[in-house]
């Protein structure tokens, strides 16, 4: 990947972040936030969207921290296991241990007496089916080969990413973090193949550049 490429995808997922954060925030957040529209407070308003916003820039930030760390431990694991079918096998079970997580160790760290298990099984629930459909778009634009990783991502990582909410477990934050950090995943992880073909014909372009004879 050029570096004019990396660029543009960490300016275009920064701001992602930052909008989707932006939007969450005042759903998530709205017995908060409500009284600064009724009556409407422009400046109020103003100066929410500007913290939300910049919160969803350091969420972006984690998320792309995240995916450029697993491209890292994907070719790691490639090279260690030598083949794709045992590393596959390997995040198939990380993705059942996080799921199983998810749900098991919430519920007997934070659950009250007498507290569902339904609502930490919805969250996991979720997490797993943005991360099936992000895989099935991958699958769609790439190779089948690439749905185990691309499902270890979505699944995986993202949960990495957000521990520091999920350890404290304040209602609003879970959902205000969670959305913004699938959705920026995903964008970097569909958008990955066309910038590495856009890099790939850069560099012919300034090989062919190279490779012309100057004029005498």
């Amino acid at each position: 990947m050029t570096s004019r490429l990396w660029v543009k995808l960490f300016l275009s997922t920064l701001l992602l972040g930052g909008v989707v954060t932006s939007i969450t925030g005042f759903i998530v957040r709205w017995d908060e936030f409500s009284s600064i529209f009724m009556p409407f407070d422009f400046l109020e308003v103003l100066s929410v969207l500007f913290w939300l916003f910049g919160v969803g820039l350091i969420f972006s930030i984690i998320s792309q921290m995240g995916f450029f760390a697993y491209l890292t431990i994907h070719r790691f694991g490639l090279g260690i296991f030598k083949s794709h079918k045992l590393w596959n096998g390997v995040q198939v079970v990380l993705i059942l241990f996080v799921l199983f997580d998810l749900v098991y160790f919430r519920y007997n760290a934070f659950a009250e007496q007498g507290e569902s298990l339904l609502p930490y099984i919805g969250l996991a629930a979720m997490l797993l089916a943005a991360g099936l459909i992000t895989a099935f778009l991958k699958v769609r634009i790439s190779t089948k080969e690439t749905f185990i990783p691309a499902l270890f991502f979505m699944i995986v990582v993202t949960t990495i990413e957000w521990v520091p909410i999920l350890r404290v477990n304040e209602y609003s934050w879970v959902w205000l973090m969670i959305f913004p950090l699938i959705i920026c995943n995903a964008y970097q992880l569909l958008i990955l193949q066309k910038i590495n073909e856009q890099s790939r014909m850069h560099r012919q372009q300034l090989d062919q550049k190279k490779n012309i004879p100057l004029k005498k």
